[in-house]
């Protein structure tokens, strides 16, 4: 099962750049310093390099051998405007206009990323996820057949085995009432993301009804996104509308739903709307003791994540190797 070392091990054979918009901050400093010592990923920081040479040798974090690439003095920001221009053409954005919006971290960052010269992008430790999300939107965009950017947490916990529990959960992090079509396709891409991370999907569709005890609206939604679900993806295991309870316990699912091959070991959880998904993430995070790893972006054209303002250096790090290993 999942463990940061299988990653490493990826990454190892095919070292990636990742860029960070947020260079000065210290605790992007110390992930930085610690993956410049370990040589399999490459960060690039973007920012003044004064500052953030400034900030690392206060701070006590070796940054030597890390790629600074400032805003304001990159030698390719003609090439970078004219694609930013096309890129927005239908909303009219002119030359002037477009070094203005570069000039901002998040999107000379996406931009770095758009134009290969990053494989992909960490963001989000002083930025919200809105203004790490948009620059992702229009300048990336979704993958061909893609609709929208959903996200997906990956907890992780020792089980009594001695291996690692790991269970992913869905959506918890940006659309806040996803319909059936749209749950369809959040299930699709965290299916994929799972198995990235040693997870064999089990998908259960989540409601406080079990294929038809509970009536209602939201009901209804589940069950028929778990229905369009099993239709375009006829080889993933999918269960629902099913309660949580008959998702994960198994004498429970014996009773609820006896013929389910998901109900009692579902590892892959679709929620109804952000308010489900968001509580149950964190009630697994808090009274569970997983570790959650996350919020991890799908459908983009490109690897783009998200930080927690509130995050340490700790997370920065893991956060960026799985970054990495999505690209």
């Amino acid at each position: 099962m999942f463990g940061f070392g299988q990653l490493i091990e990826i990454l190892k054979k095919n070292p990636k750049k990742i860029v960070f918009t947020e260079g000065e901050d210290s605790r992007i400093l110390e992930a930085a310093s610690r993956l410049l010592a370990s040589n399999f990923l490459h960060p690039i920081l973007v920012g003044d390099p004064e500052k953030i040479n400034a900030s690392a040798e206060k701070s006590g974090f070796n940054i030597r051998g890390a790629e600074i690439i400032d805003p304001m003095k990159f030698d390719r920001m003609d090439e970078m405007v004219e694609l930013f221009c096309e890129l927005r053409k239908s909303k009219g954005v002119t030359p002037e206009q477009a070094k203005g919006i570069l000039s901002s971290a998040n999107y000379f960052g996406t931009m770095l990323v758009k134009m290969g010269i990053a494989d992909a992008l960490l963001g989000g430790a002083t930025y919200s996820t809105a203004d790490t999300v948009r620059p992702a939107l229009q300048l990336i965009k979704t993958k061909p057949g893609n609709t929208i950017v959903s996200s997906c947490f990956i907890l992780v916990r020792p089980s009594a085995t001695g291996e690692n529990e790991v269970l992913a959960m869905s959506d918890c992090a940006i659309n806040i009432h996803p319909t059936e079509d749209e749950l369809v396709e959040i299930a699709g891409e965290s299916a994929e993301c799972a198995k990235i991370f040693g997870i064999d999907p089990k998908v259960a569709f989540l409601s406080y009804s079990t294929l038809g005890s509970g009536k209602g609206e939201d009901v209804d939604k589940m069950r028929n996104a778990a229905h369009k679900a099993k239709e375009k993806y006829p080889n993933l295991p999918i269960e629902g509308e099913i309660q949580f309870d008959a998702a994960v316990a198994p004498r429970v699912a014996r009773t609820k739903c006896p013929q389910s091959e998901v109900a009692g070991h579902a590892n892959t959880f679709i929620f109804p709307d952000i308010n489900a998904g968001n509580i149950g993430y964190k009630i697994a995070q808090r009274l569970g003791n997983f570790e959650a790893y996350g919020p991890i972006l799908l459908g983009l054209n490109a690897p783009i994540n998200d930080l927690s303002r509130g995050c340490n250096a700790g997370e920065v790090y893991s956060m960026a190797i799985i970054t990495a290993a999505l690209a």
